[in-house]
């Protein structure tokens, strides 16, 4: 996604865009299971997008934003708001960490009939997110985050680790 402001360059925000890139795979997955009506996939991907966004947004909420929400606190909080709406409708897919494997034959499928339609909406709201966490906060955090703040959002992670594939 983006690279025009070299914040990349910090392993921490690195790995956040690589979630986000992560990610955006997965929408893309979601959108495709529904065009061909299989709710079965929509669930198990929404299960991986909550497995990978669990961690990621522990490092956001507790590292990144308690620097910058001095600064930003209207669009910190709008984010973090963001954020529950987001995990509320992929919730509704069950846990990602089940023990049963994204397509396992237990795996469930929400009752809702209106929540393909929700989560679709939900995606389209991370989508848009992400290009604001992409293009304000990880260059925001760049200009003003200091080495102490950098160690802090680095704690979290070793804390909670990642879901990105190993590479």
């Amino acid at each position: 996604m983006c690279e025009y402001c070299g914040c990349q360059s910090l392993s921490s925000i690195d790995e956040l865009t690589r979630e986000h890139d992560l990610v955006v795979t997965m929408i893309a997955e979601v959108r495709e299971a529904r065009r061909d009506g299989d709710l079965p996939r929509m669930a198990a991907t929404a299960r991986r997008i909550a497995g990978v966004l669990g961690p990621h947004t522990e490092v956001e909420e507790h590292g990144l934003f308690p620097a910058l929400t001095p600064d930003f606190p209207d669009q910190i909080a709008a984010l973090e708001d963001e954020h529950r709406r987001i995990e509320a409708v992929l919730a509704e897919a069950g846990d990602p960490d089940d023990g049963e494997g994204p397509d396992g034959p237990g795996a469930p499928v929400p009752a809702d009939p209106s929540w393909p339609r929700r989560l679709e909406e939900a995606l389209a709201v991370l989508r848009d997110h992400i290009l604001k966490e992409q293009d304000g906060v990880f260059p925001a955090a760049l200009a003003l985050l200091g080495t102490e703040e950098w160690e802090a959002v680095e704690a979290v992670r070793g804390r909670v680790g990642t879901r990105l594939p190993a590479a």
